[in-house]
């Protein structure tokens, strides 16, 4: 599956700390066989690999980063002619959720314990069948 995730309060908190866990779900998710993408509704493409995919090292992780449309999202989305559609979303914000499906998180703030995104990596998987992608676009082994 082709994974979204959002970056400010959802891996990013306000005062620039990376929500726990988020290097290891990503590496878990590419294991897996799927692509992970970041957006923001704030910032450039560019300023999201650079200060947020490249300071945090998770450029290995990250297929690429785009500005998430900040209205009519779906529509804006189809009408930039990307090639790539998010087949699940991670964001704190509901109605990018409800506009492509995926899953809702609670808005990470600041540097503290949290666990959300272990429920994340549960929810993908179970949006997949349970299994990684790879698995996924095989099918079961006889």
């Amino acid at each position: 599956m082709d994974i979204f995730f959002d970056v400010d309060q959802t891996i990013l908190g306000q005062d620039g700390s990376l929500r726990p866990l988020v290097e290891d779900i990503f590496r878990r998710l590419v294991d897996d066989g799927h692509r992970i993408f970041v957006w923001s509704g704030v910032r450039t493409a560019e300023v999201v690999r650079t200060d947020v995919v490249e300071r945090h090292g998770l450029a290995a992780y990250v297929t690429d980063c785009f500005r998430k449309p900040v209205f009519d999202y779906r529509q804006q989305w189809l009408r930039r002619g990307l090639g790539v559609q998010p087949d699940f979303c991670v964001d704190d914000y509901p109605e990018i959720v409800e506009a492509f499906g995926g899953v809702l998180v609670k808005p990470y703030l600041s540097a503290r314990a949290d666990a959300d995104l272990e429920r994340v990596y549960q929810a993908i998987r179970t949006a997949n069948g349970g299994r990684g992608a790879t698995a996924a676009a095989t099918g079961p082994t006889a």
